[in-house]
C-alpha cells in the first residue's frame, strides 16, 4: 500500500466500533509516530521537505531513509510521482 493508505489505516481506533468506520482524517506522520495498523508500504522514492518523506522516515528511521536514498540517487533511481518505487517491510 501507498503513502495515502497509510494515513488512512493509522487513523483507524484500536477497537473495532460496532457499526463500522467512517470519517475523514488529518494525521500527519512524521518520525516518532508508533505504527499500529501498517507493517509494509510501497511507496514512491519522494521530495525533500515533504510530509511523504516524514511519512516514510517516520517508517523506516532517518538513518535507514538517508540510505536508502543515497544508494537510490548512487543506482540511478527515478524520483517523484513516476520514478521508481520501493518496497518496505
Amino acid at each position: 500500500m501507498g503513502t495515502t493508505s497509510v494515513r488512512a489505516l493509522e487513523s483507524l481506533p484500536t477497537d473495532e466500533p460496532a457499526h463500522g468506520w467512517s470519517g475523514s482524517t488529518s494525521i500527519l506522520i512524521a518520525p516518532g509516530h508508533q505504527f499500529r495498523h501498517v507493517d509494509a508500504m510501497l511507496t514512491n522514492f519522494h521530495l525533500p521537505r515533504s510530509t511523504l518523506l516524514a511519512l516514510v522516515g517516520a517508517f523506516v528511521g532517518l538513518d535507514r531513509l538517508k540510505e536508502l536514498y543515497a544508494m537510490a540517487q548512487r543506482d540511478g533511481y527515478r524520483f517523484y510521482s513516476f520514478g521508481d518505487a520501493m518496497l518496505i517491510v
